[in-house]
């Protein structure tokens, strides 16, 4: 059956593009832009009240749609149709259209990027795709919405060290007569001398560890593990910290969530500073981050949930909140609201999650601050930064 040509009418958080069925039922696209139309489309998902779907055929072509560089790009970085002003100006727009949306008017925040929009990414996991017709193994991603794996010949979001030493990788495997099932993926890591660490997880076997990398953040050294939470664009987030630094004027921190301890050693180690961690592994190099420290001797680590580290927060304090995506625990907002540190810095991946938090602090606190940092170029994932002052 023909399908009707849709209208795209924005994009929305989540990075898709909205239309509506005439029926009133709408429809999410990937590989779509506001103000096409689209004339075909392959559906992933049919639920009663939504579809979400790709655009294999469009009229009306955007002005702001480029040529994707990569074969891949819905399964790794799906805005790389996107015009790179225009991906920036959208991020600007879709931040300010989420805090309307929790009642809190904001101006449109700046955009921070290096600019740089390609060979990004200092972490990369592949799928191994067996290709029948040459009896080889090829490099992989998994189509959006289905387990259907696509051979990739070049990938242009992570740095080239690690997809060349992937390749690598592959031709080993081959000259061996591996067979593709035997191995669930391909984790690479590299630092930003271009070292590589990683390797292949096997199906039905233990993860194996990998030699930690190190790297320079803001001048000091941190340690970290291949597979473990690290920032995946360095140089955008020395950017993110630098503005960070400009609001620790307190002489206590509280760093929580505080994974490897990043935020908190880059900015305040010079601070009376508490970081809190929960993951015993990010702990784990968090206190190998800590031992690393010249002047450890007013720094505290607490292997802990934040919402049950509420005891170290105090007032006259600057707290440093990077959550993860479902923002943070109610208990924890209710005790800053109780307490009052002085300032709340508060870094977020899911600006949705973190409006509806600042929403329950603004009895209390005024943003003073917000900036929105591009660490996923080609992406819809958006960092937030706000600082909040009592």
């Amino acid at each position: 059956m023909e399908k009707e040509p849709i209208y795209v009418e924005k994009i929305i958080p989540g990075g898709e593009a909205l239309g509506q069925l005439k029926n009133g039922k709408k429809i999410f696209f990937w590989n779509a832009l506001p103000k096409e139309t689209v004339i075909n489309y392959q559906i992933i998902k049919n639920k009663s009240n939504y579809t979400e779907a790709i655009a294999t055929e469009i009229a009306d072509i955007s002005k702001y749609r480029i040529k994707p560089k990569d074969n891949c790009f819905l399964s790794t970085s799906p805005w790389q149709i996107f015009d790179y002003s225009y991906e920036l100006k959208t991020k600007q727009e879709l931040v300010k259209e989420i805090f309307r949306e929790h009642e809190i008017d904001i101006i449109e925040p700046i955009i921070i990027t290096d600019k740089r929009d390609y060979y990004y990414r200092n972490k990369m996991e592949y799928a191994l795709y067996w290709n029948n017709s040459i009896n080889k193994i090829e490099l992989s991603f998994h189509e959006r919405g289905s387990h259907r794996k696509i051979p990739i010949k070049k990938s242009s979001i992570e740095r080239s060290e690690i997809f060349d030493y992937a390749l690598k990788v592959v031709q080993e495997l081959n000259s061996k007569h591996e067979e593709a099932r035997e191995y669930q993926s391909l984790l690479l890591r590299c630092n930003q001398k271009g070292e590589i660490s990683g390797g292949l997880y096997e199906n039905k076997k233990p993860h194996p560890s990998f030699n930690n990398l190190t790297d320079r953040i803001l001048e000091k050294k941190y340690f970290y593990s291949p597979n473990g939470f690290f920032q995946i664009n360095l140089p955008v987030y020395e950017m993110a910290l630098n503005e960070i630094k400009k609001y620790i004027t307190t002489e206590k921190v509280l760093d929580l969530y505080a994974g490897v301890g990043t935020i908190g050693l880059s900015v305040a180690s010079d601070k009376k500073l508490t970081l809190v961690e929960c993951d015993k592994f990010a702990y784990k190099e968090l206190a190998n981050n800590y031992k690393n420290t010249l002047k450890k001797e007013h720094l505290d680590i607490v292997l802990s949930k934040s919402e049950e580290a509420l005891n170290y927060i105090q007032p006259s304090q600057t707290v440093i909140l990077d959550p993860p995506r479902a923002g943070c625990d109610r208990k924890l907002i209710d005790k800053i609201n109780e307490i009052k540190p002085q300032t709340i810095v508060y870094l977020s991946c899911n600006p949705s999650t973190q409006a509806r938090d600042i929403k329950l602090l603004l009895d209390n606190y005024k943003i003073i601050n917000i900036k929105t940092f591009n660490f996923f170029p080609h992406t819809p994932h958006i960092e937030n930064l706000v600082v909040l002052s009592l």
